[in-house]
């Protein structure tokens, strides 16, 4: 190999690990390749066999022409959206999926699904914990499915931390940021008044548990502000934040 193929290789294998969100010794677990060989790879100094490039492509998920070629996706094909109720993840998702031309698909419909039971009816028979399982779960179902979409999340998955590491490798994580006031107002647009009927301190406890998330939020690889801006002003913040290659 040349040295500029060398090098531009390495780049990209660097650069696609990054992006998954992986050590060098959880590459090298997936590919049975030394921390040290992977190093000298990235560094554009590591003259690597067909077999060993096959080895190492697995280990990314992409192929030995996409890596060659520089073809591999930077990020990955599904991009999660986050946030609180109210964020605007159904409503942005379905506009972000069809600007993108994938799929749309809601996290929380796919539990209820599964369970055969609706959110509430999960929740008051079974208990979070089980809810939190089935959801890990169901989003492992969804990512093995391996095809691009935008995939809606529920406001709370920031809060397990295994299932939110599992995100953060497979998608790229967009943080829909808004004050309390949006979260609430987009609520009661869609018709429901229980927050203000039920519980007078709903306001209050909003804003505690959106400042408990925010460190959580954050994590994500994108944070977006969607205060006083239009659907489709937000989806194209979006699309701009992704790399052309990543479309299909």
């Amino acid at each position: 190999m040349s040295e500029e193929l060398l090098t531009g290789l390495g780049r990209r294998t660097r650069a696609l690990r990054l992006a998954r969100g992986w050590t060098l010794r959880e590459v090298s677990e997936r590919s049975g390749l030394s921390p040290r060989f992977l190093l000298q790879l990235e560094a554009g100094s590591g003259n690597i066999s067909v077999r060993r490039l096959a080895d190492v492509a697995t280990a990314l998920e992409t192929t030995p022409a996409a890596l060659l070629a520089g073809r591999h996706q930077a990020h990955p094909s599904i991009v999660a959206l986050l946030g609180l109720r109210g964020a605007g993840k159904t409503t942005l998702g379905r506009c972000l999926a069809k600007r993108l031309r994938v799929s749309f698909v809601e996290l929380d419909r796919r539990i209820e699904k599964a369970a055969d039971l609706s959110l509430s009816e999960l929740f008051s028979l079974h208990g979070e914990d089980y809810y939190r399982r089935l959801e890990r779960a169901t989003l492992q179902d969804v990512l093995r499915q391996g095809r691009p979409m935008v995939l809606a999340t529920g406001g709370g998955i920031v809060t397990s931390p295994d299932t939110y590491a599992l995100l953060r490798r497979s998608a790229t994580t967009i943080w829909l940021r808004a004050m309390p006031e949006d979260h609430w107002n987009r609520v009661v647009r869609q018709g429901d008044k229980r927050p203000m009927a039920d519980h007078p301190q709903a306001m209050a406890d909003l804003r505690l548990l959106l400042s408990q998330r925010e460190p959580l939020y954050a994590m994500a690889e994108h944070t977006v502000d969607t205060s006083g801006l239009a659907v489709e002003a937000v989806a194209t913040k979006i699309v701009e934040l992704l790399p052309h290659p990543s479309l299909p």
